[in-house]
């Protein structure tokens, strides 16, 4: 019998990639979450294969209706806010999309009198305030979040936690360091270097990069290795319990940068936009992702150098 697979927030930059994997394997109907605004171009190669549905996950009702339809085996929730100083300009926001939406979804299966294994993707920014003798971090390590973005994870993940504990229900809590590949919007760093380099590549800009604070260093996984551990998650994770998604290699932004900027060809130069600074910034996310492997077999297998290439290469076809 095939499983029926449910994807919130399938038009994003995870979702779309996460279908990507998924159709390549049998035995799966996959079904895809979306609000009625969003933009569509990462899936517009897939709409005639995935059935795609409207649904706001901030109405009980809209969500009701979906799961009642679909009855989905397996969810991945991925929908959220997910841009960290969004979430500064406008907190509210992320905290009711990413805490009640999910609380909207969780309600909905119980309403619905289905019993699917449900995927909570969270972030390594619930860490926060990371101290040096503390990484690598284990999903053991206090939760000190630094953003109103890291604080709706927070509450996403303890929800989670809090649902499994009284219901019963199967959930697996992952908490993925940074993640990107083709197709990460422009906001995020790596894409964002990479556009602004393409851009003086095509003489659409003057060969200037404008960054923010290049101190701060990252765990990044490529988002086609970290779809892959999603899927394994519900495959072999223990409901109720919580599992990092990480590379284990810390790279600070400064050497990203510089790694994009040596392949081109255009000489670039580099200066500070204060407005890319955050009121406060978390100083290294470096993770340690052996429970997950344990339980998975999972490793990375796309080389961070090859993730920032191919990033380079997907903004240079789409400008």
């Amino acid at each position: 019998m095939a499983e029926r697979v449910l994807i919130t927030g399938i038009t994003g930059f995870v979702g779309s990639h996460l279908v990507d994997y998924l159709i390549t394997l049998k035995d799966i109907e996959i079904f895809g979450m979306r609000r009625w605004r969003s933009r569509t171009e990462h899936i517009d190669h897939l709409t005639s294969r995935v059935p795609i549905l409207e649904c706001d996950l901030r109405d009980q009702g809209s969500v009701n209706r979906i799961l009642a339809e679909i009855r989905p085996t397996r969810i991945f929730h991925l929908a959220a806010q997910s841009f960290v100083p969004a979430s500064w300009t406008a907190p509210e926001e992320s905290l009711h999309t990413n805490i009640i939406g999910t609380l909207h979804l969780l309600e909905g299966v119980r309403q619905a009198g289905i019993d699917p294994w449900i995927q909570i993707a969270g972030s390594s920014e619930e860490y926060g305030l990371v101290h040096p003798e503390e990484t690598p971090i284990r999903e053991s390590n206090p939760l000190r979040p630094l953003s109103p973005y890291a604080v709706s994870k927070v509450g996403t993940d303890l929800l989670a936690y809090q649902f499994f504990q009284s219901y019963g229900m199967k959930l697996v809590r992952t908490r993925a360091f940074n993640h990107t590949g083709p197709r990460r919007g422009d906001v995020f760093v790596c894409s964002d270097f990479a556009k602004q380099i393409v851009e003086a590549e095509k003489g659409r800009r003057e060969p200037v990069i404008y960054v923010g604070n290049l101190e701060a260093k990252r765990d990044f996984t490529d988002v086609r290795d970290v779809v892959k551990a999603y899927w394994l998650s519900l495959q072999h994770c223990e409901a109720g319990e919580v599992y990092n998604i990480a590379s284990g290699t810390a790279w600070a932004i400064q050497e990203i940068l510089d790694m994009l900027i040596a392949r081109s060809a255009t000489p670039i130069e580099v200066k500070e936009d204060p407005a890319r600074m955050r009121p406060s910034d978390v100083p290294i996310l470096l993770g340690d992702s052996s429970n997950f492997r344990e339980a998975t077999g999972w490793k990375p297998e796309i080389p961070f150098e090859q993730t920032l290439q191919d990033i380079l290469d997907y903004w240079r076809d789409r400008l």
